[in-house]
């Protein structure tokens, strides 16, 4: 990995650890964090030596959100005749959100302290959310009195039309139990100890899993989001056939019945 002003990265058996790294405010989300965390996917994505992603704030906070000087600035900009500046500096986060929504690699967020914003965003789109008990999770923007644009359709996907209406008119702060009784975590540990135990654990779990075969499953659940079931039985079958006979079908099954462990599970 790269070096990254924004960010500090460890890679160690295919688990990748990307840490926000603006302590002094809160893991705030900057522009130079939105791109720079664009780039650490784009690279594990090309590397194919990363099979999983762990997102976790420094100093006890995940992330309170965007950078208000960027929005300070992107409205200086406007006055100075780019009317589209504002609009671009939010579509940045969004594409970063789509990002990691689509990405074949497992993700993971642990979430401690202040998740909010684009904190908020980032735990809606990870496949795994783990909180600290500590954690306060929030959805501030309509009490600022902006939009929360490029999270509410994440947001919706994650807990329903319903909660999220209800989050975005009271601008709700969540404590980890209620997001957990939402559906918003998956779960919640006490900070240090139990948290790390937990996520160890969940990667565990994921490194069991063939990697062709985790993204070739979250592809598919993308597309139900949006399609019938009924309309993706054919497309469906042919997936599993194709998977069937490939190196990692073949490998999981002879493992199977061999009674070992297959070729991509740690030994």
């Amino acid at each position: 990995m790269a070096d990254f002003a924004t960010l500090a990265t460890s890679l160690q058996g295919g688990v990748l650890r990307v840490t926000l790294e603006r302590p002094a405010v809160r893991n705030a989300m900057s522009l130079q964090m939105v791109g720079e965390l664009r780039e650490v996917l784009a690279q594990a994505e090309a590397s194919g030596d990363v099979r999983v992603i762990v997102l976790r704030g420094a100093g006890g906070h995940f992330c309170a959100g965007a950078d208000l000087q960027d929005m300070a600035q992107a409205r200086q900009r406007e006055l100075a005749g780019d009317p589209g500046a504002i609009a671009g500096v939010n579509a940045r986060f969004g594409e970063l959100c789509g990002a990691f929504a689509r990405t074949g690699i497992a993700t993971v967020a642990v979430l401690e302290g202040s998740v909010m914003g684009g904190g908020l965003g980032l735990a809606c789109v990870v496949d795994v959310a783990l909180a600290g008990q500590a954690a306060q999770l929030r959805l501030p923007e309509t009490s600022l009195g902006v939009v929360p644009a490029q999270i509410a359709a994440f947001l919706v996907e994650r807990i329903g039309a319903s909660q999220a209406r209800r989050l975005a008119v009271t601008g709700a702060r969540l404590s980890a139990e209620q997001a957990l009784a939402l559906g918003l975590v998956h779960e919640v540990h006490e900070e240090g100890g139990a948290l790390d135990a937990a996520l160890a654990a969940t990667l565990a779990q994921m490194l069991r899993c063939a990697p062709g075969a985790v993204a070739a499953t979250k592809a598919l659940m993308a597309r139900a989001l949006h399609t019938p079931a009924a309309h993706l039985v054919e497309d469906a079958a042919q997936l599993f056939a194709q998977a069937a006979r490939g190196a990692e079908g073949i490998e999981g099954m002879t493992a199977f019945l061999q009674k070992r462990s297959p070729s991509w599970a740690p030994q």
